[in-house]
């Protein structure tokens, strides 16, 4: 079985824009956040739709604030090459968090 590479998995990965998820942590003082755990099993759940195998593992390094154009880098792990992604959040409307995944091609 060969190895898939990271540049090889950014393509399909590009195409799962506009993941929806459910806005957690909403308070009256302030913008609410997507905790960290949720974003990170998103990204998972996209990814193997889009290339059909599971991440070894996600991490994002914090929760992602539900603002239009909050942003953050999480690193996706598969057989043990890593890459970072860009969640960026496009939109918030109530009680859900619109948010892209890109990857991030730090080889150009």
């Amino acid at each position: 079985m060969s190895a898939i590479r990271p540049r090889a998995i950014a393509r399909p990965l590009a195409l799962a824009a506009g993941a929806l998820v459910a806005l957690s942590g909403c308070g009256l003082l302030g913008p609410g956040v997507v905790e960290s755990a949720e974003v990170e099993q998103k990204i998972s759940d996209l990814f193997t739709e889009q290339v059909g195998q599971a991440p070894d593992e996600v991490d994002c390094p914090d929760d992602l604030k539900a603002e239009e154009g909050a942003e953050m880098i999480c690193a996706l792990t598969l057989e043990g090459e890593s890459m970072d992604v860009k969640v960026t959040a496009t939109s918030v409307d109530g009680e859900s968090v619109n948010f892209d995944i890109e990857p991030i091609d730090d080889t150009e």
